[in-house]
């Protein structure tokens, strides 16, 4: 699944949890939306509306009010692309700088809206955070390039390995969060390790040459009432964890 496929385009809003749509950032813009064309003025059907009495809808009157509805017309131009700007900005507020996700600043607004749906319907949920493992030795190795196109390609295999529901981010650095609704603990351990495995099975290939690709992860099931942060640092450590057993299961 790519990102620029299943995304409409322009902003704008993210859906919350449990709304039914897609809380995936959107890609692209439409660019401004079109000004509605003006409907030619009716004076006398305005005065009615306006309560003016027909004796006083002189000449002058009528055009003050052609004139009048012109610039409410105008207006409602104005406004309408005034919304779009403002859609796009949001767009781009959420979006990472670098692959096809959220950043942490929207990541942790839908997991705190996620949290609040784990609270009032007692549905599961489960936070992931990726560590991408080896990316210095990417960039020490192959330049800044390499670990750029190591990242982006990263985060498009997490896109396209999770629902349009679920929520995918690059917190930081080779960092990654994925947020799955819906899900328990042990179908977040399973889902975590299908897509690090979906990970190890794409090297990066890079100038002619096949880099391999490898994260670790923790798996956290998110709890009602718990501050948004209190989890991510949770997942991390387990996160943290994950990496060092696998150091000491190759020793």
């Amino acid at each position: 699944m790519k990102i620029e496929d299943r995304r409409p385009v322009g902003l704008g809003t993210t859906t919350p949890i449990g709304s039914g749509g897609s809380a995936r950032p959107v890609v692209g813009s439409s660019g401004p939306a079109a000004a509605p064309a003006t409907a030619a003025v009716n004076p006398a059907a305005t005065a009615t509306v306006m309560g003016i009495p027909e004796p006083e809808l002189t000449p002058r009157v009528r055009d003050a009010i052609v004139r009048l509805m012109g610039e409410v017309d105008q207006l409602r131009g104005e406004l309408g692309r005034t919304r779009h700007r403002l859609a796009e900005l949001e767009r781009l507020a959420d979006r990472d700088t670098l692959t096809p996700l959220y950043n942490r600043r929207a990541f942790v607004r839908e997991l705190s809206r996620a949290m609040a749906h784990v609270e009032r319907y007692g549905r599961p949920s489960c936070l992931i955070y990726f560590d991408l493992n080896g990316l210095k030795e990417i960039n020490d190795k192959h330049g800044h390039g390499a670990g750029d196109a190591a990242l982006i390609q990263v985060g498009q295999i997490l896109l396209d390995n999770t629902r349009e529901f679920d929520v995918t981010a690059r917190l930081g650095g080779d960092e990654y969060g994925v947020i799955l609704s819906e899900t328990d603990a042990q179908q977040g351990r399973e889902k975590a390790e299908h897509l690090a495995e979906a990970i190890r099975r794409r090297p990066l290939h890079w100038e002619g040459k096949s880099l391999p690709l490898d994260a670790a992860y923790g798996v956290y099931p998110l709890k009602p009432g718990e501050d948004p942060g209190a989890a991510l640092a949770a997942a991390d450590q387990m996160m943290y964890s994950h990496k060092l057993s696998r150091r000491t299961a190759r020793a």
